[in-house]
Order: C-alpha cells, then sequence, then structure tokens
C-alpha cells in the first residue's frame, strides 16, 4: 500500500470509507465544537459525537468504538488533554486505531514536549485552516488503516502474531517501512528477544540516525545485561536530543538498576524540568528522591503528584500516603497530618481510603507522642485490613501502604501482626531489590533492623526451598507432580517467579495432555495476577503466548489480554 503523495490522493482514497467513519469533538465551548463539525461534515464524516467536559468523553468511549478524536488541550475544572490521554490510555478505552489529535493555542515550551511526549496521532496549533486539518486527518487514517492488523494484535497482547505482520509489512511497497522496522524492533525487545532485537535497530541505524532507534538499541543492550554499554547510549542520547523525554526516564532506570541512585534522580528531575506535567514521572522523582533521602526534593514531587492528579482517575490513595510518609521522615508532623485528612476527606465512604487514614493517622499519632492513639488507630486500620481481605480486596490494598501498616505496628508494639505483614510482602517481591530495601528501612526506624534481617533471610531461605520442590519435579520427568507443587507455591506466594512457573507449566502439560478446562481456568488466573505485577515483563509475555498458542491448538476461544496500555510510553511503538 504506497501512501499517497498528495490531498487529492489521500482525499480519494479514503473518500469512500469516511461516511462510515465515528468523530468525537471534545472542548468546553460549544461554538468551537460547531466549527469543528462543520469541517469534519466537510471531509465526509458520517457520525460526529460531541463532549464538553471530561465526563461526557469518558461515558462517550465507554458507549462507542471512536476512529477520530479531536481535543482540545485546555479542559474544564483546570484539567487538560494531556491527562486526558494517560487516564484513557489508562484505563484502556483508546484503541490503537483511534486517531487522536489534540487542538490548542498554547505554545509553551513544556506544553508542547508534555503532550508531544504521550504521543498523540498530532498536534495542532490554532488558528488553522479546514485545509491544515485536512491534511493531518486523512493521513493519520491512511496510517491507522496501514497498520490496522498490526494494532489489533498489539492491542491483544498478540506478540507474535504482532512479529508476523510486522514481516508482511516491512516487504511491501509502502511509505511505512521505517515505523514497521520500529514495530519490530519494538515487539523483539518485548518478547525478551534482545540479538534480534539489535540487528533490526542496527539496520535502521545505518540508514537514518533516528533517536528512537537509538533508544531501542539500548533497550536491547540492557536486555543483554551490557549495562555499561546502555548507560553511555542512554546519555549520548540525551546529549545530541535533549528533547526525547523517553531517554531520560531510560537512562535513570539503568542508573538505578546499577546503583547509581543520585545520578538516576538527577537525570529524572532535568527530565521532569523540561516536561513538568508528567505526574507518572513525578512520581519517580519522589520515589528516587526518597531511597536517596533528599526527602526535600521527595516531598516536592509527591506534592506536585497529588496536585495533578486530584481531579483526575488516576488519582491514588498512594499519592497522599507518599506525600504524608515523606513529611513525617522530614519531621512536618502538622503537615502529615492535614495530608491526611485531606485523604480521608477525598476518599470518603471509601473503605481503603479510610483505611489509609488510619495507618497515616497512627504514624501521626507516634510522632507526636501520642501512644495510645496511635495504637487505637492501628487496631482500627488492622480490623479494616481484615474486613477488606474477607471480601477479597485486600489486593487494591498497594504494598507501600501495607508496610506502612507493618511500621505502625512496630511502633505500637504489634510485632506480630508486622511480622506476618513484611513476611508475604518480602515473599511476593523477594527478587524486588526496591521493596525489600523498604522492609529493611521500617525495621531500622523501629530499632529492630537485625530481626527485619533475620525475617528476611528466613522468608529466602523458604522460597528457594518452594521452587526446588517443583523445579525436581520436572527433572525427574513428573510433569503432573510438578505442575501441582507450582501451583502450590503460586498459591501460598503468588510473586511473579512463582506464577510465571505455574502458567507454563500448567499449559505445557495441557499442551501434551490435551485441553482441561478446569486447570486452564487456573493457569489464566496465575498469568492474569502475573500480568497485573508486570504485564510486560519478557517472562510473563512468554507465559502469555504460551497459553495462546496451546488454545489455538485445541481451537478454544481466547482471554483477550489488552496491551496497549503498557505498550505505551518510554519508548513506546509509533
Amino acid at each position: 500500500m504506497k501512501i499517497p503523495e498528495t490531498t487529492a490522493d489521500l482525499q480519494q482514497t479514503l473518500g469512500k470509507e469516511m461516511s462510515s467513519k465515528r468523530a468525537l469533538l471534545i472542548d468546553r465551548y460549544p461554538n468551537a465544537r460547531t466549527s469543528l463539525r462543520m469541517m469534519l461534515s466537510a471531509m465526509g464524516v458520517g457520525l460526529i459525537d460531541n463532549a464538553g467536559t471530561s465526563a461526557d468523553v469518558f461515558r462517550q468511549l465507554r458507549a462507542h468504538r471512536f476512529d477520530i478524536i479531536l481535543s482540545d488541550y485546555l479542559l474544564e475544572d483546570e484539567r487538560d488533554s494531556q491527562q486526558l490521554l494517560e487516564e484513557l490510555r489508562a484505563q484502556q478505552l483508546l484503541p490503537r486505531s483511534t486517531v487522536f489529535i489534540v487542538i490548542t493555542s498554547e505554545r509553551a515550551y513544556h506544553n508542547v514536549v508534555s503532550v508531544a511526549e504521550l504521543a498523540p496521532d498530532d498536534y495542532l496549533v490554532k488558528p488553522f485552516t479546514a485545509h491544515e486539518l485536512n491534511v493531518r486527518l486523512a493521513r493519520a487514517l491512511h496510517r491507522k488503516r496501514f497498520f490496522a492488523q498490526l494494532y489489533e494484535h498489539l492491542d491483544n497482547g498478540a506478540y507474535v502474531e504482532a512479529l508476523g505482520t510486522c514481516e508482511r509489512l516491512i516487504r511491501q511497497d509502502s511509505g511505512f517501512r521505517f515505523d514497521a522496522l520500529r514495530f519490530k524492533g519494538e515487539i523483539l525487545n518485548t518478547l525478551g528477544s534482545h540479538a534480534e532485537a539489535q540487528r533490526v535497530y542496527q539496520q535502521v541505524l545505518a540508514q537514518r540516525a533516528v533517536p528512537w532507534a537509538r533508544m531501542g538499541l539500548a533497550m536491547a543492550l540492557r536486555g543483554q545485561q551490557q549495562m555499561s554499554e546502555a548507560e553511555a547510549f542512554g546519555q549520548s542520547l540525551i546529549d545530541d536530543f535533549p528533547e526525547f523525554i523517553a531517554a531520560y526516564d531510560f537512562l535513570a532506570e539503568v542508573q538505578e538498576e546499577v546503583g547509581k541512585l543520585p545520578e538516576a534522580q538527577e537525570v529524572l528531575q532535568r527530565a521532569a524540568m523540561i516536561s513538568p506535567n508528567n505526574s507518572a514521572r513525578q512520581r519517580m522523582v519522589g520515589d528516587v528522591a526518597a531511597r536517596n533521602q533528599d526527602l526535600q526534593a521527595a516531598e516536592r514531587a509527591y506534592g506536585k503528584v497529588l496536585q495533578r492528579r486530584r481531579n483526575s482517575s488516576l488519582r491514588d490513595i498512594d499519592d497522599y500516603t507518599n506525600l504524608s510518609r515523606v513529611m513525617l521522615d522530614r519531621g512536618h508532623t502538622t503537615a502529615a497530618r492535614l495530608v491526611t485528612e485531606e485523604l480521608r476527606r477525598d476518599w470518603r465512604g471509601n473503605q481503603q481510603g479510610e483505611f489509609a487514614a488510619l495507618v497515616m493517622e497512627s504514624l501521626c499519632a507516634n510522632k507526636e507522642g501520642e501512644p495510645a492513639k496511635a495504637k487505637r488507630a492501628v487496631e482500627k486500620a488492622l480490623i479494616l485490613h481484615e474486613a477488606l481481605k474477607d471480601e477479597g480486596r485486600s489486593a487494591a490494598v498497594s504494598e507501600k501502604l501495607a508496610l506502612d501498616l507493618a511500621h505502625a505496628c512496630l511502633v505500637t508494639g504489634d510485632e506480630k501482626n508486622a511480622r506476618e505483614i513484611v513476611r508475604r510482602i518480602a515473599a511476593e517481591n523477594h527478587e524486588n531489590r526496591i521493596m525489600i530495601a523498604q522492609v529493611q528501612s521500617i525495621y531500622a526506624k523501629t530499632g529492630k533492623a537485625a530481626d527485619g534481617q533475620a525475617l528476611l533471610a528466613q522468608v529466602g531461605r523458604e522460597i528457594v526451598e518452594l521452587n526446588n520442590r517443583g523445579v525436581l519435579a520436572a527433572r525427574r520427568g513428573d510433569v503432573e507432580g510438578s505442575v501441582k507443587l507450582l501451583m502450590e507455591a503460586a498459591e501460598r506466594v503468588p510473586n511473579l517467579q512463582f506464577l510465571v512457573n505455574a502458567t507454563k507449566a500448567i499449559f505445557t502439560l495441557l499442551e501434551r495432555k490435551g485441553w482441561d478446562p478446569v486447570l486452564a481456568r487456573r493457569g489464566i488466573r496465575f498469568l492474569q495476577l502475573a500480568q497485573a505485577r508486570e504485564m510486560r515483563n519478557p517472562k510473563v509475555v512468554s507465559a502469555r503466548e504460551l497459553y495462546q498458542r496451546v488454545a489455538r491448538k485445541y481451537g478454544v476461544a481466547m482471554v483477550p489480554f489488552n496491551a496497549s496500555r503498557t505498550l505505551r510510553g518510554k519508548g513506546s511503538f509509533p
């Protein structure tokens, strides 16, 4: 499919299709929506809907599938289209096949960079003509049509099929060859085929010095544990393309992985200065700064996250507790209590919100020298925590907040409950150095560092023993026995390793012995739990591909795994 050279060619190519397209116009002002409606009607777009508020947008996207979305940058209540785009992707309401164009009169550098970072399909600056909109929209729709099958595979997490589609598209005579190569490299990195991805990016760089190919090559090197080379590539990319924001996040992740926390914080702060409206990055700044004991920077970053997300569907209880926690560590107890009161007010009627408020209230009371008040609050929190577990909602409590509960238990003398909470978190995160460091931190803060180390060592031994039982059974050729033991391990300790091992064991057995719906359901549940932890981890991707292959073998309808949320953002597909 060769890309048409002129607007007229594009219009002719897409003309018959426009009447079946559905568009959504997002703007606070009815007159602006009317003007856009007239432009789209002149292009032949058949169905055009309007939205004046974010609530309207979500309602309409849950009811309809749109081919085109045109959104003004400034929305109601000081919200903007960057927040909207983040929320739509997070809630998986925006399929890749939809054209999303931001329209704005904003020319401020940081606003332009912030929106461009989230990669809408285009960005139109007011005033613009109908002809300009016509050209941009026609080209975007043509590109969507060319990659339609690939988008469908990616939205469903079907990476092997997506890779095959890429190969076919690369061979076509089109103007999208380098885009298809970019997709291919990203997919290979996602599948853990880093050496193959490296070759793809080197092939591109031999012809074009594009930053995304250098970024992909750096990711491939990191995947092959060539950390110093990956760090050097990340640094050179920032030096040569200082507005390529994804490179800052990548470099910071590499530096953090090799233990260069101060350098990682500095890189993230530079990115946050260039693109200050990205709340996810501000949270990363806060997390790294807190681990660096740069509490002032952590408080500032967490404060920006809370401010940015306060009226957003992406608001999170952790936004409040992160800020409150670092305020307590700085000795700002009154300010921490004010944030806790804000948490209780904003999440009124929500059990998780009340639970979090009680935990932080206990820690505040302890700092204020009121042990009896701290004890009463933590006792109420424990009761509510049990209620959440009984209702099957304990998973909605973040591990950070669970550690805050353990900390509150320790400072009020309830070592038994603290130990039980920490054992679970440590077991489920035994390979997560950051989480293990946070466990060590709460024991150190309460003068019980040796107890924390002993508990972590014991949990580590139990994890190794659990894993070895299933692995040894598999080596003996006892596949069914191995499956049973690995399922038991995943039920007892649902960490990423055990969940993936159990999933793979189940579907390997089903591939050999035939489909068993009951066993398959358990495998799917383990896979979903693994994806909730780290959907883009190559081990998780590999387990999902095994499930999909076995389901296809027996002609069983597959559970869709929407990957649009995970494959956007850092180094994402175009």
